[in-house]
């Protein structure tokens, strides 16, 4: 299934003269692009990670979600904003809201993304008594909400099952050589995978960040990566016709214009989190 644009209830807004008008500018903005020389060019790694990506960790992340799958009952995905925002809108959106009750495999938690005690003390309780693993995700390691939820689950882990036992069931996705959390993985001999430098949180689904919580889930990350590679063939041409681009220039013309507000609807539960992302 293909994504479509439908803009025939734009045509008492804006006329063609205005998409020719506007076109020199996206066709600038694409040259900056894939020149890489633009402001925020720091960060315009996601373009084509579905294509660039790293092949031995991939093979690693299957590996690891496998395991996983095999061993656990209960995954907990201990992150924040796009560090687990992607990972989650993507499951839902394929597996549906009631995965975890409807599907074998382990169980899909999510948490460290907030100081609330309750819905902390809520994740303890659904772990308690059952083999489970943990997925922090922090490239620096220092983030709060994340660290503070990771060091409770660690713990009841290690009381759990043993310090021995609970260092092969903690998988640190963090970054390649530095920080808190990268050295503590590697000080307590755990599997670590990578935060790329140049893609920023909510571009990360397609990375370590968002592969390995989707792949111990059950879903396909070979085929997730042929369908975003097909995308990034589409959408990464210059045309007039290519609907990201045409989807910018509305934007833009809209924006001109005074329309300043938009409204991003969902009415299927499952894509829910597809918004909050």
């Amino acid at each position: 299934m293909s994504v479509v644009l439908n803009t025939k209830h734009l045509s008492s807004f804006i006329n063609e003269e205005e998409y020719k008008a506007i076109y020199p500018q996206v066709e600038a903005a694409h040259n900056q692009l894939e020149a890489k020389n633009g402001p925020g060019n720091d960060f315009l790694g996601w373009m084509y990670l579905p294509r660039d990506y790293d092949k031995e960790e991939f093979a690693r992340i299957k590996e690891a979600a496998k395991k996983i799958r095999e061993d656990s009952e209960v995954l907990v995905v201990a992150g924040i904003g796009g560090s687990y925002l992607g990972a989650r809108a993507v499951i839902e959106a394929v597996k549906g809201l009631y995965h975890n009750e409807l599907e074998d495999g382990p169980k899909i938690y999510f948490c460290g993304n907030s100081i609330s005690p309750s819905y902390l003390n809520d994740i303890i309780a659904l772990c308690k008594g059952k083999k489970f693993s943990i997925n922090v995700i922090s490239k620096s390691g220092t983030t709060t909400e994340t660290s503070l939820a990771f060091r409770v689950l660690r713990k009841l882990l290690e009381d759990e099952m043993g310090v021995e036992e609970a260092n092969k069931r903690i998988y640190a996705t963090t970054d390649r050589a530095k920080g808190t959390l990268k050295q503590l993985a590697d000080a307590q001999g755990w599997p670590t995978f990578v935060v790329p430098d140049d893609v920023g949180g909510r571009y990360s689904v397609l990375s370590a960040v968002g592969l390995l919580p989707i792949a111990a889930a059950g879903i396909s990350i070979d085929e997730l990566m042929k369908g975003a590679s097909d995308a990034m063939e589409r959408f990464s041409v210059l045309s007039p016709d290519n609907d990201a681009y045409k989807y910018a220039a509305i934007r833009n013309i809209l924006y001109r214009k005074g329309k300043a507000v938009e409204i991003l609807e969902c009415y299927e539960p499952n894509f829910t989190l597809m918004n909050e992302w």
